[in-house]
Order: structure tokens, then sequence, then C-alpha cells
């Protein structure tokens, strides 16, 4: 990739521009997040939006998962945490700095931001099972909060949207930051696992030919 620069004009005027259009400067924001990680574009990016996620674990898993994946997340509040330095520094979120994160006051404000936006919700109380649906190369998957899930009102206006996972009736759901693997791993598999390495190596030996 050649290297460019901007003006320090150039640059003011493009700054500018972006600050009037809030749903163009998230989508040159991601670009230039994945360029830097991955010098190309990919051609797939999923997504991962948590609604008001309560437990840091469980989001701190799910920052790895993403990171490890060059997957944006997306945090609609309230948080039942904090975000500052000494709060993931704490949590041992030592990759956060790597992280494509997006924080929004409330869904409302997310779908404006995002309009048109292809939105899988992850719900217990879905009628499909999340491996039936075709996910696109950059559709967003949804999770609730780990004590209530993603409100029904909310659910109820997405109904053929709502995924779920299969599992015995007598568990009522699933670890979240588990849940966001599984159906984030399906969503890539079927994607081809675009712009990720898919062979590895062993560090002493060497595999036999």
């Amino acid at each position: 990739m050649n290297d460019f620069t901007f003006s320090p004009d150039a640059m003011a005027e493009f700054m500018d521009w972006i600050k009037k259009d809030k749903k163009t400067a998230n989508k040159i924001y991601s670009l230039i997040e994945d360029i830097r990680r991955n010098g190309r574009r990919t051609g797939v990016k999923m997504h991962i939006i948590l609604h008001q996620p309560e437990i840091p674990g469980n989001t701190g898993n799910i920052g790895r998962t993403c990171t490890a994946t060059g997957t944006p997340l997306h945090l609609i509040e309230p948080l039942g945490f904090h975000l500052d330095e000494r709060s993931i520094r704490r949590a041992g979120m030592d990759y956060w700095h790597q992280l494509e994160v997006h924080r929004y006051m409330n869904f409302q404000e997310f779908q404006e931001l995002h309009p048109g936006a292809k939105i899988w919700m992850a719900t217990t109380k879905a009628r499909h099972v999340y491996t039936e649906v075709a996910y696109g190369p950059d559709d967003y998957i949804m999770f609730g909060k780990e004590s209530a899930g993603i409100p029904e009102e909310i659910l109820v206006e997405h109904e053929e949207e709502c995924i779920r996972i299969p599992m015995l009736s007598a568990i009522r759901s699933l670890n979240l930051s588990n849940a966001v693997s599984i159906v984030l791993y399906e969503a890539l598999r079927q994607n081809g696992f675009a712009g990720m390495q898919q062979e590895g190596e062993l560090h002493r030996l060497k595999w036999r030919e």
C-alpha cells in the first residue's frame, strides 16, 4: 500500500467535513482502522453489538474475540462497569487499545448512525436457529445484557432477524461471551474467514509433509 499524507489545510478541511456527517465519519474511521491493522480491506467485517452489558469480564472476553477477528465492537449504554484506563488495566484487557470500539447513548442513536444496517438479534426467544440464516460480509450481530437479554420492545420489531442457539430447555441461556463466539464464528465461516490466518505452524518441530 502506498504511503500518503495530507497538508495541514487539507486535513483541517477534511475534519470539518466529517464532523458534519457522523455516519460518514464512522465509516471512514472503520476503514482507516481496518487498513491500519490489516494493510488492506478484507471485504468482510462483521460487527458485534452489546446492548447494555453488565459484567466487565464478559465484555473483556468478547473484546478479545473481536480483536482476534478484526470485528468492531459497539457498546450501547448504560454499561454496568467503567471503561476508564484503570478499570481496563485491572481487568487484564491489555489488548483493548487494539480494539475498534464504539459507544452509543441508546439503541436509537445507534440506528441513527447506522441507517439500513442489517442487524441479527441473538435471543433465546427467537424462532430461527443461528445456522439457518445467511450472514452478509458487513452484518451486525446484537446481544442483550446478561440478566434480561435484548428488550422485547426491540425484538418484536425485528422478528425475522431474531436468531437463537439451540440448548436444553432446562438451561436459561449460555454465558454471553460464549454465545458471541459461537454466532460470530459461524458468520465468519459463512464468509470464508476472509482476511484471517487459517493455517498454523509448530514452534519447535515441523509438520510432516
